[in-house]
Order: structure tokens, then C-alpha cells, then sequence
């Protein structure tokens, strides 16, 4: 590329020759990066480099599995299931007869001895196997639009066949708020003391703030012929129903714990609580079960062995590499060499440098002149 510079100043021309050289240097730049020529760093992996990084990382991972299970096995849990058990004796071989019939009492009791001491807040858990929330015609059958702004969104489509009733909205629509978990349970200590539930707190607060409307209030919710489950205060917004938060929010998994309330207060060893369960929820019509869970919390959350014994296995599996390289670094020590070759037909020789064991130079060259 030339330029004309003719009439023009000193200070043109050194202008015009600075943008000239800018605009090669991008171009310089560019063409580095499409041909991947860019300066980078290219470490060579030695043997001791990749025993070194093996064992670091063998080394680190172990302990803190060793951390993560300690604190998982130190969470106090006591699981009771109760969906067969809360069911009278003469309905135990038709148990959706039992379930179906409104004029049979569906309350039940159990006491509980407490293993260990409990430290307060202890969380109390409703736990549902063989349930499919993650179903796509279940997790569509809802309208996020409507749970934040009410009635004044009409379009329901999605909610059907929950969309509306007697030719009015239903608020909140859809399956999942109709098939809500209705199930409750009461604690108590001895005689006359009642553990009392806190049941605010339990749902996210990015949900109460940002998807359900602080004045939207249920409204012509469970009013048909066939009621799937709990019912809801029409005088409450539904940011403040936390038990319908907790419910819609999917999981993704058959069998998943939802988060019910809290006992605000320490549960000792051998103590014996009585649990009044109401056994409203029909499980029986698809052979799913329902469990009671208490539990408390430590820094990594509830009970999960999973995150501490995966830390110590591949924890484990990178010492036993790094172990197994060692020893065949030992009986075959690689050394530094170059290698030279001609090409027939190209005048200067190709040299190729790096970490080449001994045994496997001969194939490297037979391979590179084949």
C-alpha cells in the first residue's frame, strides 16, 4: 500500500503513517488469532509434573471429604413413614376406599424417641415416593403470569382443566396448586407441652418477593366436584401462603422432600414426642408413600453422604495414579532428547524437541519417516 503525499503537511503525513501502522498492527493481530499463532503458555507435562499435580489434588481431596462426612453423619434424622400404618385395620386391602371416604376419621398418632440431642431449629419435612412432579403435562398445568398479578391476567389456557370454574377464573389455576399437600401434624412433649410449628420462613424469599403478587388472594380455588388437595385462605395474599411456594416449586426427582415448618427449640436425647398426623393426601390411587422427616441442619446443609465419600474416592483415585506413574517413571525414567530428521526432497533437517522415553524413540522415528 502506498500514499500519495503530495500537498500534503509534515504533520498529515505523520498522522496518515501512525492510523497506517495502526490499522497493520490490528490486522497483524487478527491474523495471529485466526491462525492461532497468539503468544500462550504451553507447559510441558512432564512425568513429575503430572504425579506432582495427581497427589496435590489426591491430598486435598481426601480431607475434605473427610470434613463433609462428619458433618453429614452429625445431622440427628428421624424418618417415620405413616401412609400405611394411619390406615384402620379394616380398609388395610382397599386403601383408596379408606382414603376416598370423608366420613372416616383420618387422624392417626405416633411417639418418637429422640436418638440424639437435637439442636434447634429442627426441620420437619414431608417426604413423597413415587411421585412425579417433573410429569410435562403436570409442570405446565400452572400460569406464572396470573400467580404474580391475579385476575387481572386472563389468559389460563396453559392452568386446564384447572383454568376455571362455573365460568370463573380459578386463582391459583392450574394442577400443581390443586393437587396442594394437605397433610398436617402436631407435636408434643410429655403431657401438656405442645412443640409449637413455625411454618413462616419456609419458601424462598425470591419467590414470595418476585413470583407470587403480595395482593393477589386466592379466589374460586377448590369450589368444584372433585377436590384434589389443601384448600387456602382467601384472605391472604399468596407471597404470604408458604406452603403453596414450597409446593410449587418442581422437583425434579420421584421421591423429594418439601420443606413443612420448624421447632424452634432443642429436643434431648431419649426424649419421647408424640405426632399427630392428619392423613388427608391420597397416595394410595398411584402406590406412592408418604414419610415424616425431622432433622437438623449443620453448615453443609441435611443428611448426604454423597458430597464426602465422592471427595474421598477421587481423593483416593488420584493417589492411586499418581502411585501407579510413579512407579513407572522409576523403572522407565524419560530423558530429554531431540530427535532429527531429514525429509527426502527438503534441504534442512526437522528437529523435534521434548520428554521422549527411551524405549519409545525408535517408533516415534519409524513413525515420523514412514
Amino acid at each position: 500500500m502506498e500514499m500519495d503525499v503530495r500537498g500534503s503537511t509534515p504533520a498529515e503525513i505523520e498522522t496518515n503513517s501512525v492510523s497506517l501502522q495502526h490499522g497493520r498492527s490490528k490486522c497483524n493481530i487478527l491474523h495471529q488469532f485466526t491462525q492461532q499463532n497468539l503468544p500462550a503458555c504451553k507447559p510441558v507435562l512432564s512425568p513429575p509434573w503430572v504425579i506432582s499435580i495427581f497427589f496435590v489434588v489426591g491430598v486435598i481431596f481426601i480431607p475434605v471429604g473427610i470434613v463433609s462426612l462428619h458433618a453429614s453423619q452429625s445431622v440427628v434424622e428421624i424418618v417415620y413413614r405413616y401412609d400405611a400404618e394411619c390406615v384402620p385395620e379394616s380398609f388395610r386391602s382397599n386403601k383408596l376406599a379408606y382414603i376416598k371416604d370423608d366420613s372416616i376419621p383420618k387422624n392417626c398418632s405416633k411417639s418418637l424417641k429422640i436418638p440424639n440431642h437435637m439442636k434447634a431449629p429442627i426441620y420437619i419435612y414431608y417426604q413423597l415416593d413415587n411421585y412425579y412432579q417433573n410429569h410435562r403435562r403436570y409442570v405446565k398445568s400452572r400460569n406464572d403470569k396470573q400467580l404474580l398479578h391475579g385476575l387481572k391476567y386472563q389468559d389460563t389456557s396453559s392452568c386446564a382443566p384447572e383454568d376455571n370454574d362455573h365460568g370463573l377464573p380459578i386463582v391459583p389455576c392450574g394442577l400443581i396448586a390443586w393437587s396442594l399437600f394437605n397433610d398436617t401434624y402436631t407435636f408434643s412433649r410429655g403431657i401438656n407441652h405442645e412443640l409449637k410449628v413455625n411454618r413462616k420462613g419456609i419458601a424462598w424469599k425470591s419467590d414470595r418477593d418476585h413470583k407470587f403478587g403480595k395482593q393477589v388472594y386466592p379466589f374460586n380455588f377448590q369450589n368444584g366436584t372433585l377436590i384434589g388437595g389443601a384448600t387456602l385462605d382467601p384472605n391472604v395474599p399468596l407471597s404470604d401462603q408458604e406452603d403453596l411456594i414450597v409446593w410449587m416449586r418442581m422437583s425434579a426427582l420421584p421421591t423429594f422432600r418439601k420443606l413443612y415448618g420448624k421447632i424452634e427449640e432443642d429436643l434431648d436425647a431419649d426424649d419421647i414426642i408424640s405426632v399427630e398426623v392428619l392423613n388427608n393426601y391420597n397416595t394410595y390411587s398411584f402406590s406412592g408413600s408418604k414419610k415424616l422427616v425431622l432433622s437438623t441442619a449443620t453448615w453443609l446443609g441435611g443428611r448426604n453422604n454423597f458430597l464426602g465419600l465422592a471427595y474421598i474416592s477421587i481423593g483416593a483415585s488420584f493417589l492411586f495414579i499418581a502411585l501407579i506413574f510413579l512407579l513407572l517413571h522409576i523403572k522407565n525414567p524419560s530423558v530429554h532428547m531431540v530427535i532429527q530428521l531429514t525429509y527426502p526432497g527438503i534441504g534442512s533437517p526437522c528437529l523435534i524437541e521434548g520428554i521422549v522415553y527411551p524405549l519409545l524413540y525408535a517408533l516415534v522415528k519409524n513413525s515420523l519417516l514412514a
